[in-house]
C-alpha cells in the first residue's frame, strides 16, 4: 500500500475512534478500484465499503472479482447512481478518484446524498495546477491542448530521455507517446482550484488539509520527523502547502451540514 493510501486509512482510523463516534461507523471508499483499500480497512475492523464505475482504462473490476470482493464489500455503480439508501455512511474517502470523474458536480451530490448529515468526505487529487502528471510521468503532459502535436512531441521527446511509466506498454517511444496521451484524454479531467472549490462549496463545508498530508509524510521516517515541527509556523506552512499543490495533489476535508 502506498503512502497515500496508508494516509487515507489512518485517517478513517482516526476519524472511527473519534469521540462521539458511532461504534461501528460506517465508510465509503468512493472510487474503490481493485478494493484493495476496502481490504485493508476490513481487516483492521473498520466498516468500510466500496464503489467504483469500473471505466474500461483499468483492470480493477476483474481484480475485484479475483479478490472475492466484486459484490459483497465492493458494489458497482450504475446508470450514475450510488447502490446505497440515502445518509448510508458517515464517513467517505476519495483516493485519486475526482480527476477520472467528468460530471464533478454530479459526483459531489451522489455523496452528498448517501452521506449522513454531519458526515464527512476526504478527498485526494489533484487539480489542473499539478506540474507532475501523476498517470504515465510526463510533467505538463495535461496542460497542453488534447490533440495537439505540440503535446505529441513534448511527450515523445521526454520519453526518449526516461520520463514515463509503464514504458513496457508500447513497442516504441513513440506509440508509447500517443497510447499514453489517449489514455489521459479519455480518462482524466483537469481543473483549475477555484472549479473545484466552487464545486465542493455547493455540497460541503470545505477545508484544504495538505499540511496535515505533508506532516504525516514527514513523520513517516524518523530522521525526517523533526521537519515537521517548522510546519506550525505559518509562513513555513503556507510555502509547504503551495508547493506540494504544484508537485502533488489536493487534501480536502468537506462536511455535510448537521441538520
Amino acid at each position: 500500500m502506498d503512502v497515500t493510501s496508508r494516509f487515507v486509512l489512518d485517517f478513517a482510523r482516526r476519524f472511527a475512534g473519534g469521540a462521539g463516534k458511532p461504534a461501528g461507523c460506517a465508510i465509503l471508499d468512493f472510487g474503490c478500484g481493485a478494493g484493495q483499500l476496502v481490504a485493508e480497512a476490513r481487516a483492521a475492523g473498520l466498516n468500510m465499503q466500496g464503489a467504483d464505475v469500473y471505466y474500461s482504462g483499468s483492470n480493477a473490476r476483474a481484480e475485484a472479482v479475483a479478490a472475492g470482493l466484486l459484490g459483497t464489500a465492493v458494489h458497482e455503480i450504475r446508470d450514475g447512481r450510488l447502490p446505497f439508501p440515502d445518509a448510508s455512511f458517515d464517513l467517505v474517502v476519495g483516493n485519486q478518484v475526482m480527476e477520472h470523474v467528468e460530471d464533478l458536480g454530479s459526483e459531489l451530490a451522489a455523496i452528498h446524498r448517501v452521506l449522513k448529515p454531519g458526515g464527512t468526505l476526504l478527498s485526494v487529487f489533484p487539480s489542473r495546477d499539478v506540474w507532475r502528471e501523476g498517470h504515465i510521468g510526463i510533467p505538463f503532459a495535461h496542460w497542453f491542448p488534447r490533440g495537439s502535436r505540440a503535446r505529441s512531441l513534448f511527450a515523445w521527446a521526454l520519453r526518449s530521455v526516461g520520463f514515463g511509466y509503464w514504458k513496457e506498454q508500447a513497442p516504441t517511444r513513440r506509440q508509447w507517446a500517443i497510447d499514453k496521451l489517449a489514455w489521459i484524454d479519455a480518462h482524466t479531467h483537469y481543473r483549475p482550484r477555484a472549479e473545484i472549490f466552487a464545486a465542493f462549496d455547493r455540497y460541503f463545508r470545505n477545508e484544504g488539509r495538505e499540511a496535515d498530508y505533508i506532516r504525516y509524510r514527514l513523520c513517516q521516517r524518523r530522521w525526517r520527523a523533526p521537519a515537521a515541527r517548522l510546519l506550525s509556523l505559518p509562513p513555513v506552512r503556507a510555502a509547504a502547502v503551495a508547493l506540494f499543490r504544484k508537485l502533488a495533489f489536493l487534501v480536502i476535508v468537506s462536511r455535510k451540514e448537521d441538520r
